[in-house]
């Protein structure tokens, strides 16, 4: 049996754009993070009602700057229409399941369409369908550049998976487990983006400045089991029934559309001298 060539990423990540990506992806978790990070009882941490919005008006800029320098480098016009038709899929998948117990199909069209075409396309995907599915469904607010980022990240993360040339049940069980992973995690980030701004409405689960970095943990634990869960597991299952079941026909369409576009550099012959 002939081995399959090797994966040709449509977006291919140079050095300056690997750089601006983790960068960014640093920021983006300060971004996140800050609560936890903030010194107890620091200025900082006495504008927790601040911060988010400051952040939510950074991130959208450095999305267009990630998203510009790996553009940059150099994309196939294949790979710009590629780009859009399944972001467009993505936003359309996403209000099938709005606000039921968190069953969002877009999730394994996200994992699956990174693992094929790469972490570069993989980012710009994900952040692209959510501000997409943001305009459909009229979700734009302080939130929306946060969840850009994180699902850059989920569809990204699918791209830098290991062995290109694993296949069969094999490849779908490792798509189907991060696909869950990736669904709890992307809730449990989004979290932390909006913990902050119930400060003081709920003592029992709140974020209070005043405390330890210990006990604002264990409050982030409580509010993430009491609010989010019933939505990250189902987002989770059904990510992964997904990914196994309808896996290999997404797959194989996907790797099929990419040897067709041709997304690898065209070899030129120049004739010798003389």
């Amino acid at each position: 049996m002939t081995p399959e060539a090797p994966r040709t990423d449509p977006v291919r990540l140079g050095p300056r754009a690997v750089v601006v990506l983790t960068l960014v992806s640093l920021t983006g978790l300060a971004a996140f993070c800050w609560p936890l990070l903030a010194a107890h009882g620091s200025a900082v941490a006495a504008h927790s009602a601040d911060a988010p919005w400051l952040f939510a008006a950074l991130l959208p800029l450095l999305v267009a700057v990630v998203i510009a320098t790996i553009a940059d480098n150099g994309v196939d016009p294949k790979a710009v229409a590629m780009l859009g038709m399944l972001a467009a899929a993505g936003a359309a998948l996403r209000p099938l399941g709005a606000g039921t117990a968190g069953i969002e199909p877009m999730f394994f069209l996200m994992v699956l369409s990174g693992r094929v075409l790469g972490p570069g396309f993989g980012f710009a995907l994900g952040s692209l369908t959510m501000f997409a599915s943001a305009l459909l469904t009229g979700g734009v607010g302080p939130w929306l550049p946060f969840q850009m980022l994180a699902m850059g990240w989920v569809t990204m993360g699918a791209g830098l998976l290991p062995r290109p040339s694993l296949r069969g049940r094999p490849e779908l069980l490792m798509l189907a487990v991060y696909g869950a992973v990736a669904a709890v995690a992307y809730g449990t980030v989004m979290n932390l983006q909006g913990w902050p701004y119930i400060a003081g409405l709920a003592s029992d689960v709140s974020y209070s400045p005043h405390l330890s970095l210990g006990a604002n943990l264990a409050r982030f634990a409580t509010y993430c089991l009491t609010t989010s869960l019933g939505w990250d597991l189902p987002r989770a299952a059904l990510t992964a029934v997904l990914s196994f079941t309808l896996g290999p026909t997404l797959l194989k369409a996907l790797r099929r559309a990419t040897r067709h576009a041709s997304f690898s550099p065209t070899t030129t012959f120049t004739p010798p001298a003389g």
